[in-house]
């Protein structure tokens, strides 16, 4: 699963890599948790844009109360889900991060792992967006797509976000082509983390230095 990332890119860098318009505020972190406002990319009515979504996603079909959210959606049911289904075919994005947190069992505890490209500052995770509205309110929300590891996530963890790379943006976002939905196979650059980014209260560069474990 990813239940932990960073973003710590202004927007103009987001504009530029994504080739999408804004502006869009947002929260830059170390530390973003499930249920905080992060900004995705989607194709808008006027070409790809920038928005503020909720990180876990709401169907727009869910009862007010009965409020599911999934921070993760699991690509190999996408299509099959009906929690899923419909965002898979309709509302697919975008989700900009630098780098994203994974635990692995060691001892007693669970050793927090920072992993992030070897050869790009940003990445795109592959995401569902959805919105949910009533009479007296309306949201957008989304879901990280997550697949099998690849080589060096299976050092800690046997699942990962999808990552598209930026030759596929538009594919994703126009089509949803699922081949798209696999491990990501260029380099990545994987170390261990103090303990610290476990609170999602603690924000700061010093969450993803190096640690001797």
């Amino acid at each position: 699963m990813c239940g932990r990332f960073t973003l710590t890119s202004e927007i103009k860098e987001l504009q530029n890599q994504f080739k999408a318009s804004g502006p869009v505020k947002y929260h830059t972190s170390y530390n973003i948790s499930p249920s905080l406002e992060i900004p995705v990319v989607r194709e808008g009515n006027a070409g790809r844009e920038i928005i503020p979504c909720r990180w876990g996603l709401v169907p727009h079909w869910s009862k007010p109360d009965s409020i599911y959210k999934a921070i993760n959606a699991r690509a190999e049911t996408l299509a099959k889900k009906p929690f899923f289904r419909d965002a898979y075919r309709k509302r697919r994005c975008l989700i900009p991060a630098n780098g994203f947190y994974e635990w692995k069992q060691e001892n007693q505890h669970k050793q927090p792992y920072y992993f992030r490209l070897a050869d790009a500052d940003l990445m795109g995770f592959a995401g569902l967006w959805e919105y949910w509205e009533d009479q007296d309110d309306r949201f957008e929300s989304c879901t990280i797509i997550t697949t099998a590891a690849n080589e060096i996530m299976q050092q800690v963890h046997d699942r990962m976000p999808v990552i598209i790379t930026p030759e596929d943006y538009q594919a994703w976002l126009e089509t949803g082509t699922e081949s798209l939905l696999k491990p990501y196979t260029c380099n990545m650059i994987c170390h261990p983390v103090a303990m610290h980014v476990n609170n999602p209260k603690n924000d700061g560069k010093d969450l993803i230095e190096p640690i001797q474990v």
